[in-house]
């Protein structure tokens, strides 16, 4: 339903430096990148896979507060390496690695803040 999503970042730089960490774990890797002649005023990137960029950062933004955004991982080994990758890289801790069974089961996900405040999950919906 969803083509794709941004966030704009208060710190892009920052913001850029831990997207780049928290979600190469999941394969999702920058794909396109916007400067600001091309655009006018803002510069952004586009993580996705297969040339197709599907969530968005760019700069200019205020405080990301209240947004959240959840990436699928394919494996809970997944989840963990994007946690770890996350709180390497200027996230804070929101959700350690986990089952979170009031979801559903099989539910596996780990929760972190990005610099703005955005809280960012990565999750597993496949049974152990």
């Amino acid at each position: 339903m969803i083509d794709h999503i941004g966030i704009a970042a208060k710190d892009y730089a920052a913001s850029r430096r831990f997207y780049d960490a928290a979600l190469a774990p999941l394969g999702i890797i920058p794909v396109m990148e916007l400067t600001t002649a091309e655009t006018g005023g803002y510069e952004g990137v586009g993580y996705g896979g297969d040339g197709k960029p599907s969530f968005w950062v760019s700069s200019g933004g205020p405080n990301g507060a209240g947004v959240h955004i959840a990436f699928t991982a394919p494996t809970r080994a997944l989840v963990d390496a994007f946690h770890a990758a996350a709180m390497a890289h200027g996230g804070r801790d929101n959700g350690a690695p986990g089952l979170r069974p009031h979801y559903h089961p099989a539910y596996y996900g780990a929760f972190v803040f990005d610099p703005d405040g955005v809280n960012v999950e990565a999750v597993c919906h496949a049974p152990e």
